[in-house]
């Protein structure tokens, strides 16, 4: 059967797809929704290979998600940040979020993070709208609070990659 070219469908789900649609690029994105900016942060929470973290953020880059900052001159150095296009995607991320907290865990681990929303300063629940106000969210609007064990497990994640640098 004959591969259909995400480019010329009317398929919005493969075209979607085609620019986010491997775990290495929505890991990624977490990363960056979870403001973690610097190629090293992101291939420390990610575990994936320098290749593979360059070629997937120059992939965001070429579709409009992220862009490069430079934050130094010498060495040059880059920061990722997310664009308009990037942080409109931030609904799936929720969506996989309360869909993984509901079907990929079990209830006695708690949620991983917890999201309280700047605008009412209640408790902001799976989304994507605030469970305390009903306002839609958007990450630049929430504050973190990772569950204990999740933030042990990430910054063991950041321990193990600096121990095999």
């Amino acid at each position: 059967m004959k591969k259909i070219s995400a480019g010329k469908t009317l398929c919005p789900i493969a075209r979607s797809e085609d620019e986010v649609g491997d775990r290495w690029t929505v890991l990624i994105l977490r990363e960056l929704f979870m403001r973690g900016h610097r190629f090293e942060e992101i291939q420390a929470q990610t575990g994936g290979t320098p290749q593979m973290i360059a070629a997937r953020l120059k992939k965001l880059q070429e579709d409009g998600l992220v862009e490069r900052r430079r934050y130094s001159e010498r060495p040059p150095r880059y920061e990722y940040h997310l664009t308009e296009k990037g942080e409109a995607f931030y609904p799936v991320i929720l969506a996989l979020r309360a869909w993984g907290e509901k079907w990929c865990k079990s209830p006695d681990e708690g949620r991983a993070i917890n999201y309280t929303h700047h605008s009412c300063g209640g408790s902001a629940g799976l989304g994507p709208v605030c469970e305390s106000c009903g306002q839609p969210l958007q990450g630049k609007d929430l504050t973190a609070e990772l569950n204990p064990a999740y933030k042990s497990e990430r910054e063991e994640r950041v321990e193990a990659f600096r121990a095999n640098r």
